[in-house]
Order: C-alpha cells, then structure tokens, then sequence
C-alpha cells in the first residue's frame, strides 16, 4: 500500500525514472539514504531506554536455576 501510495505522489510531482537516477547519483541523496534510517534506528533506541528508565524496573528476567551437569563422559563409558 505504502508503495502504491509513494509511486502515485512521485508521478504526481514529476519524478520520472531518469530524474530520480540523476538524484540518486548526487552524494548528498546518498548520506541523507544511509543516515536517515539510521537516526531513526538511534532515535527509536533512545525513547526505549527512557521508557525504562521512567518506569524504574527492568523487563521480568529469567530467574536464575542451577546449571545441569551433562555427565558426558559416563554417559559414553557404556550406558
């Protein structure tokens, strides 16, 4: 849907196939390509370190259990 909607505006504008290889040939299109969702990935991770500094708590961890011992090499001496 998002991709339909995004064509139809790009035609409506005046975006044609050859401008938009023109534009996206400059190096400015190029950094603002990488770093735009690349802040918003920043951006994102900050508001959910807030999140949980406001709350106080961490998210419920798994409790901690005692490690099982794997008894390898009786297991392999025949049984």
């Amino acid at each position: 849907m998002a991709l339909i909607l995004g064509s139809a505006l790009a035609l409506f504008a005046g975006v044609t196939p050859a401008r938009a290889a023109n534009l996206a040939s400059q190096p400015d299109t190029q950094v603002a390509i990488f770093m735009v969702p690349l802040t918003l990935l920043l951006l994102v991770l900050l508001f959910e370190a807030a999140r949980f500094v406001r709350r106080g708590t961490l998210p419920a961890q798994i409790s901690e259990r005692p490690a099982r011992s794997l008894r390898w090499a009786r297991d392999r001496q025949g049984h």
